[in-house]
């Protein structure tokens, strides 16, 4: 292999990856004992990279007690797909708990290799005390609806007087036909109230009560009790995202990841509370997961759940990146719109990925923290696909500039991927507006 000179200290500092028990000996090295480890995502549609991210979760739970993984997606699908890994749901199996991530992107979720991931989850689970499950959870908010049901629903079982008061509360949303998006229009320029006292007043009576719903029944009380609270929760923040998408790209975004991040500190709370490793493993795109303040995105303004997560831990929290050269992806060409497997055009010049192509590595792992590789030392083009790509318009709508070393702890490429499979092919669109929407990240 002949490699360019300024390449030589990368050639010598990555770590082959050969699908063997060690290859993520380095990242276990670093990770230590960090309670939260945030594995990312160049596109949401790539089946190595939800593979490599279950295999790193495996050995994470199985050798260093992570408790629960926490991913891009709506509090209440994920919480079905809890409930039957921890042995409490009525899902008679993996596949079927996965039946909740109906709307668009249906495929992140409802893919092959969530659905191994799902099944191993329950596998390592039976073999443990009810007491010391690990979890699968939903950081996200788009689930306004889903979620003020999910409220009303637990309080109708506990407190009826409770659960009056919440469906009075939340009538404010009635008349949007389940659309999020109409509500932000009304509340914003079409001179409707805001619901932003009712789902406050709500979260706050709901918090006050939550050690008595939790004292009733032992832990299984506190984990639906919990729940309840973080169904809260979304009403309160899918509220203010709606209201702050229609005129701020910004905005909405840093009410989604600071949901997302209080969301991250709420979980590992609860499995502190009730005698759990407060060890979490993330699911995210690296739009989410690296750290925003290295990248011209954080310039403009953004934040993100990697930068909130290491203000507040620092080295304690793990970022990971994952990137490729070329390949084919799952992704729609439009919102709503059925999922295609679309190729993946060569990385541009001068981006990250094409650095790391022309190492002529078919996959590696690369450190970065406390590390200066010159290639590295300056901002690059970085590519970010998320559920919809357009490869027409590759470096409008996929790149911006970062620089890898600020933005990530280390970094997993796999130069050349496939397409993660989905369960099935089609465009649900359900009663609220699409995940992701309107960033497709």
């Amino acid at each position: 292999m002949i490699v360019r000179a300024p390449h030589m200290e990368l050639v010598q500092a990555i770590r082959p990856l050969a699908d063997a028990p060690a290859d993520y000996d380095g990242l276990m090295e670093l990770v230590g004992d960090s309670p939260f480890v945030l594995l990312g995502e160049s596109t949401h549609g790539t089946h190595e990279f939800y593979a490599e991210r279950a295999r790193i979760t495996r050995r994470l739970m199985e050798e260093k007690g992570f408790a629960a993984v926490a991913v891009e997606a709506d509090w209440p699908d994920a919480w079905r797909v809890n409930r039957f890994v921890q042995g409490r749901g009525d899902d008679a199996d993996a596949e079927e708990s996965l039946e909740g991530f109906l709307r668009f992107p249906a495929w992140m979720w409802r893919n092959a290799e969530v659905l191994d991931f799902v099944g191993w989850l329950r596998q390592h689970n039976d073999a443990r005390p009810a007491s010391q499950r690990a979890g699968f959870y939903g950081l996200d908010l788009y689930s306004l609806f889903a979620s003020t049901e999910a409220v009303i629903a637990f309080l109708a079982k506990l407190d009826p007087e409770a659960a009056k008061r919440a469906r009075e509360r939340y009538a404010c949303f009635d008349g949007f036909r389940r659309d999020g998006e109409q509500y932000g229009f009304a509340a914003t320029l079409g001179g409707r109230p805001s619901c932003e006292k009712q789902v406050v007043a709500q979260i706050v009576e709901l918090r006050r009560s939550a050690a008595e719903y939790a004292s009733r029944d032992g832990q299984a009380a506190e984990d639906e009790t919990f729940a309840a609270e973080r169904n809260a929760a979304v009403a309160r923040g899918a509220e203010a995202y709606y209201r702050a998408m229609i005129g701020d790209h910004e905005a909405s975004w840093n009410v989604r990841d600071r949901h997302m991040a209080e969301t991250l500190e709420s979980l590992a709370a609860h499995l502190r509370r009730t005698g759990r490793a407060p060890k979490v493993v993330v699911w995210e795109h690296n739009s989410h997961v690296g750290d925003a303040r290295a990248t011209e995105l954080g310039l403009a303004g953004e934040v993100n759940v990697g930068q909130l997560v290491r203000e507040r831990h620092g080295n304690r929290a793990v970022l990971v990146g994952f990137t490729t050269y070329r390949g084919t992806v799952t992704a729609a060409s439009a919102w709503d719109t059925p999922p295609e497997r679309k190729t993946v055009r060569d990385a541009v010049h001068g981006s990250v990925e094409n650095l790391f192509h022309d190492l002529e590595s078919p996959a590696f792992f690369l450190p970065l923290r406390g590390r200066r590789y010159v290639p590295l030392d300056c901002s690059r083009l970085e590519r970010a696909i998320g559920v919809i790509y357009r490869p027409d318009t590759e470096r409008q709508s996929h790149y911006f500039e970062a620089t890898l070393p600020c933005q990530f702890d280390a970094v997993i490429h796999i130069d050349e991927t496939r397409a993660v499979e989905p369960l099935e092919r089609r465009a649900a669109a359900g009663p609220e507006p699409p995940e992701t929407w309107p960033t497709a990240l």
